[in-house]
């Protein structure tokens, strides 16, 4: 199953109440009410997921790297004003809040120093964990009282990793495009995807991740369209060099990170196509051995490729493996893209069109 490894936690968060535009700096150990509608209908919980890196300059000044994290910022919006009432809309803060809220009043905080300190000196994956919930101790199935942003963030080493195996599951969906929920991170989601992979992990033990069928269940198997994995998105890669991107939809998250492997990939001349792509589709390119390889892309682990995908029928019997083809000159191309990515970040290299890296100098 995909999860951090080495991960360390910042000491301090910081708790924002929407309607009174108040901030604080709280212990990383502060809690909510055990009487609250987020935590007893899971109401109000929205949450984000963003990259940053930090150093230190020979002045001593802490620099701080974001890529493409206004889309972070509008994804996370766009999660705050789901879980509102039409009468609180105007409680959504605005990006330029948001980004003051996350930089200046939390990791510009000098409570936040040693760990941004100690982030700098390993020159370690850092992750930004913004989160809503509701403040007011209450019960009842009505939007929330009092709302509010927690942040914290950590450092990890890893998040998924390679090599790992994967399994199609074709008979729960993740999201329902009806409701509008599958572009947002909401939790309902992803409790979803840990089912998922329960249900992958039966038919192949080894499994650590599930792949996401449409939710037109009434449709033959080989009808629906790959959507995402249970945790990140999908990129395809073939044998004539061609990467097929599933297209933006009520049912996908839209990525940042997919958005920038693929601004890299195009740089680099290999053809991307963004295009739905059919289960059938699947099952015939792994049959006639097209596939080279499956990638899982998101915030944390941003590529990685998957070793083995198990395909199944509705009885959950195997139609078809894919063994990941490493001899193939577009697999190594995409763990170059990986790197290529986070080199973005440390200013090793420029990025591509397209892509903006955001600086901001404590």
């Amino acid at each position: 199953m995909a999860k951090f490894e080495g991960i360390r936690w910042a000491a301090k968060q910081l708790r924002f109440l929407l309607d009174e535009k108040r901030g604080k700096i709280l212990e990383a150990e502060a809690k909510v009410y055990a009487v609250s509608r987020s935590i007893h209908y899971g109401l109000f919980l929205t949450f984000e997921g963003i990259r940053f890196f930090c150093k230190k300059d020979g002045r001593g000044r802490l620099h701080l790297h974001f890529l493409n994290w206004h889309d972070n910022l509008e994804r996370f919006r766009r999660g705050i004003s789901f879980n509102l009432s039409a009468q609180q809309q105007s409680l959504v803060p605005s990006l330029e809040e948001l980004e003051n809220l996350f930089i200046h009043q939390y990791l510009a905080a000098p409570e936040m120093r040693d760990f941004l300190e100690e982030m700098a000196a390993k020159q370690a994956q850092g992750y930004l964990r913004p989160f809503t919930v509701d403040e007011e101790q209450s019960i009842g199935v009505t939007h929330p009282g009092k709302p509010g942003i927690r942040v914290i963030a950590c450092l990890y080493d890893r998040y998924l990793g390679e090599p790992f195996n994967g399994v199609v599951v074709p008979s729960l969906v993740r999201a329902v495009r009806a409701n509008g929920t599958g572009w947002l991170k909401l939790g309902i989601n992803y409790l979803m995807s840990l089912k998922a992979i329960d249900l992958a992990c039966r038919v192949d033990p080894t499994a650590g991740a599930a792949l996401f069928l449409d939710d037109r269940l009434h449709l033959p198997i080989e009808e629906r369209e790959i959507t995402e994995w249970d945790s990140s998105c999908v990129l395809l890669a073939f044998e004539d060099g061609e990467v097929v991107k599933i297209p933006e939809s009520p049912l996908i998250l839209p990525s940042v990170t997919i958005k920038g492997i693929v601004a890299i990939l195009r740089e680099w001349g290999i053809k991307v196509v963004e295009r739905d792509f059919l289960y059938g589709e699947l099952i015939q390119a792994v049959r006639e051995g097209r596939l080279v390889a499956v990638c899982s892309v998101g915030t944390a682990g941003i590529l990685n490729r998957c070793q083995k995908l198990t395909l199944i029928d509705e009885q959950e019997k195997a139609v078809a493996t894919h063994l990941a083809r490493s001899d193939h000159p577009l697999f190594e191309k995409l763990g170059e893209a990986k790197q290529c990515y986070w080199d973005i970040y440390q200013e090793k290299v420029l990025p591509p069109s397209g892509l903006k890296l955001y600086k901001y100098v404590l």
